[in-house]
């Protein structure tokens, strides 16, 4: 990091030597990825909105039409209050950094802390601490204005304020002695402090895999172990039938937040769990429990997971590199409106400006791995059909289409930028299935 005794270089290559470039850079980045989110929005409300008054074709006789347009109603709804966060989140990005925030909230606590592992962790938490207040009035208006409007909240003012504290603690716990880690790391370790860095990080992520079912997911949610011994027959006998090992079927109680429905695995290696919302018990058949239960392990089968584990390590390994060179260019800090210290270390405020410019470039990646992952659902689709019935795939997705209001009429480029899932026509259309049993979106496999 720059310090009196490792001075910032500056490179006069081809990337942006002056503060200004990269200033008009950042903010055409802004702008860019705004304009894209807000034109495919407007699209995706647009075509929705014209779609509304009559139930796709293939899907007439299995979906009511009011179930159809409640759906689409949801789903504009969303639409909306996305764009609101969208504009939200561009005016804090800029209040952050051309708008000098970032660089108060630094000279504030350095006055208050002076220099040192104190203030450069205060700063992280003091950011975090403040985005999540300015995040909080929207979080409280999707849960208690729009899923209730639509019938999906159960969640209750104490259990969401109870959430957010629980949330907080945990956050401190875990993420700031890993951020001091990697502070002390990039102030110590050398030049290659990010390779040493990005190694802890991968190694936390992992462990977080093992520790996530057992310690974190059950300060939010009670996990009761499967009691159902007809379904829990049906699901081993599945599970031994691919091949596949589990520590324990669970119940989880979904249903104290949201009528929203889902199931997944969850958990690494030997502390692999299935869990399923009590509302998808209560909702599908047995037959149709197992043919969503055998798509998710069409994702271990085709290693998904594994796929998605080693292409988390590399994106990171390429961002921590560019998070090793960054720092050290006085520009990067100058072109985002931060002036950095001349005599205390500024490795928090590196991290910090990375992280909002990391989302600027990512984001219009967003279609390949949107791409590859309804890749993923194709082939676990494949696999699920191999193993149960395509006609229950079908009922048990079209019936958790109608619990989730999921639209049957997505604008196609829209649905090409973000949806990790295929849409449903397209699904039906994979799984070969006939029209009777149309297919939404599936559930994902979380790791």
């Amino acid at each position: 990091m720059w310090r009196p005794d490792h001075p910032v270089s500056i490179d006069s290559g081809p990337m942006p030597s002056s503060p200004l470039v990269f200033s008009l850079v950042f903010c055409a980045l802004l702008l860019l990825q705004v304009g894209v989110r807000f034109w495919l929005a407007a699209r995706q409300v647009r075509h929705v909105a014209q779609h509304r008054h009559a139930v796709p074709a293939a899907f007439v006789d299995q979906v009511p039409l009011s179930a159809h347009q409640k759906a689409a109603d949801y789903t504009i709804a969303k639409s909306r209050l996305g764009l609101i966060d969208v504009a939200l989140s561009a005016a804090v990005a800029l209040g952050w950094t051309l708008l000098g925030g970032l660089h108060l909230l630094n000279q504030t606590l350095l006055q208050w802390l002076g220099a040192g592992m104190a203030q450069q962790l205060a700063l992280l938490a003091a950011f975090v601490f403040i985005g999540g207040l300015i995040e909080l009035p929207l979080s409280w208006y999707s849960t208690f204005r729009l899923e209730q409007r639509f019938g999906f909240n159960k969640n209750t003012p104490a259990l969401w304020l109870s959430d957010i504290v629980k949330s907080t603690l945990v956050g401190a716990l875990i993420g700031l002695p890993i951020a001091a880690l990697v502070l002390w790391l990039m102030a110590s370790a050398g030049p290659l402090w990010w390779l040493w860095a990005w190694g802890v990080w991968m190694g936390f992520n992992l462990l977080m895999l093992v520790l996530y079912p057992t310690v974190i997911a059950p300060l939010f949610n009670k996990f009761q172990p499967l009691e159902d011994e007809t379904l829990k027959n049906r699901v081993s006998a599945l599970m031994q039938r691919c091949g596949f090992a589990a520590k324990g079927l669970f119940v989880m109680d979904g249903s104290r937040r949201s009528a929203h429905a889902n199931a997944y695995f969850t958990g690494f290696g030997a502390a692999k769990r299935v869990v399923f919302f009590d509302t998808l018990l209560q909702q599908l058949s047995p037959p149709e429990v197992d043919a969503v239960l055998a798509h998710e392990l069409g994702h271990y089968k085709h290693r998904h997971v594994i796929k998605r584990i080693v292409s988390l390590f590399g994106l990171s390994l390429l961002g921590f590199a560019a998070l090793g060179w960054l720092s050290q260019q006085a520009w990067f800090y100058f072109g985002l409106g931060v002036v950095p210290s001349m005599d205390a270390a500024n490795d928090a405020l590196a991290l910090l400006l990375f992280m909002m410019v990391v989302p600027l470039l990512s984001y219009f990646l967003s279609p390949l791995a949107a791409q590859l992952s309804r890749q993923h659902e194709f082939e676990a689709d494949a696999y699920a059909v191999a193993q149960t019935s395509g006609a229950d795939l079908g009922s048990a997705l079209l019936k958790l289409y109608k619990d989730n209001a999921s639209t049957l009429t997505p604008d196609p480029l829209f649905a090409r930028f973000y949806y990790s899932h295929p849409p449903a026509s397209e699904r039906l259309a994979r799984l070969g299935a006939s029209a009777t049993a149309p297919a939404a979106p599936a559930l994902v496999g979380r790791a």
